[in-house]
């Protein structure tokens, strides 16, 4: 067991992390199986139960453990080990802390806080959820985490905490979360973007970047700069709502969480289209076409081709200049890609990681343009990595129960 898990810590710190020491004893310490007593699907789509051989040494590979499926749909996992790493540093746990969690998952995340030193309460809109995570604490004999059933946009009403971390993706942040944050605290958390939920560090507070706050350069929905000249729709008010601060973030990195539902979860006016399915030059998804086929309007650019990292970082840009960019799952590839759907959602285009570019549908060649424009405006940029980038938030979403949304980017040097 020794020896698998320090291979655990090595696969983490191949993905890119680096860890404190502190971080990595409290990975190398906390038992993830007991985490997952009932098992977990493999990527494969089986299902791996202790006392199968190739149980342990999947507990500890650097890969997602999903535990809950509604029908196809995970509804509940154990999240990668590196981004769970990434996000705790970002955090930046300390004994003493107070930290509210949002997703219990399988309680492994708040086991991991809590051998940092704080004291954590995970809150989960899932009472089975809440109910497993609560016994594998108990089972692992770690203290200092109380795990409550609840609707995780309200937090936890009454309390104060240092830190809140967020672990399904969102499309915006709580009002009531900074509420009951302590003036110097910290969310760090998935937000939708473009098909992705890349993790946001947030504070509250004024900033030249944030709602009512026009970003020069930013080019995203609400700014008359978008990509190609493409004017793209306003996010939600053009001022703050009296009595709020403006809200400001940083990209932390690349993410891919499970959707959360409610007003965690609800579309906004700055909203991306969902991710689309369709063909390329040959054959038909019979999953439905959002994108028909696509015939190469631009020729590859790059060689070899961007890496994963990279691609990524384009990617990110082109959701901050571009309302329609999206993530795309085509027959003709094995990896998503990224798209920019036309508003009809029936055509559109596609950039891949050479470069290239494809489009289809009855606006193809003025989509063609503007992917075009993003690729050349990203690498006149020097090609900012997604950590290069600040997000200001406004309050959007539903009236009833409003979240702090995405509304201006900007590239911030250095």
């Amino acid at each position: 067991m020794a020896d698998a898990r320090r291979h655990y810590l090595d696969l983490i710190r191949l993905d890119g992390v680096r860890m404190t020491p502190e971080l990595a004893a409290a990975f190398g310490s906390v038992p993830r199986e007991l985490f997952v007593p009932e098992g977990f699907r493999r990527r494969d789509g089986g299902w791996v139960a202790p006392g199968d051989p190739d149980f342990l040494p999947t507990v500890y590979r650097n890969d997602v453990l999903v535990t809950k499926l509604n029908g196809d749909r995970p509804v509940s996992s154990s999240s990668q080990p590196s981004l769970m790493a990434i996000m705790l540093r970002e955090l930046d746990v300390r004994p003493g802390m107070r930290v509210l969690e949002i997703g219990a998952g399988t309680g492994y995340n708040a086991a991991l806080m809590a051998t940092l030193g704080a004291t954590v309460t995970s809150v989960d809109v899932q009472e089975d959820v809440a109910d497993r995570a609560r016994s594998a604490l108990v089972r692992s004999g770690i203290a200092g985490v109380r795990v409550v059933a609840g609707d995780g946009y309200l937090g936890d009403p009454g309390e104060q905490y240092d830190r809140v971390i967020v672990t399904v993706g969102v499309t915006g942040l709580s009002p009531h979360w900074f509420e009951q944050l302590t003036p110097d605290g910290l969310v760090v958390a998935p937000v939708e973007h473009a098909g992705h939920h890349p993790v946001l560090a947030a504070r509250p507070g004024n900033s030249a970047a944030g709602p009512g706050n026009r970003v020069a350069g930013s080019g995203g929905p609400g700014n008359p700069e978008a990509g190609s000249g493409e004017s793209a729709t306003s996010t939600g008010p053009s001022t703050p709502v009296p009595g709020t601060a403006a809200v400001t973030a940083r990209v932390v990195c690349s993410a891919g969480f499970m959707a959360a539902a409610g007003p965690l979860g609800v579309r906004h006016a700055g909203s991306h289209p969902p991710p689309a399915l369709g063909a390329r030059h040959t054959g038909h998804d019979p999953a439905g076409a959002a994108v028909p086929e696509l015939v190469e309007t631009a020729p590859a650019r790059w060689k070899p081709s961007l890496d994963p990292a990279a691609y990524r970082d384009l990617w990110y840009a082109a959701g901050a200049w571009h309302r329609r960019a999206t993530l795309a799952n085509l027959s003709d590839f094995e990896q998503a890609r990224l798209a920019l759907l036309d508003e009809s959602d029936t055509g559109g285009a596609m950039i891949l990681p050479d470069g290239s570019v494809l489009a289809g549908g009855d606006e193809a060649d003025r989509y063609a343009e503007i992917a075009t424009s993003v690729i050349d405006r990203w690498w006149d940029l020097g090609r900012p990595p997604m950590r290069a980038w600040q997000v200001g938030l406004a309050l959007g979403g539903d009236p009833s129960a409003p979240i702090w949304a995405p509304r201006t980017w900007q590239v911030v040097p250095g």
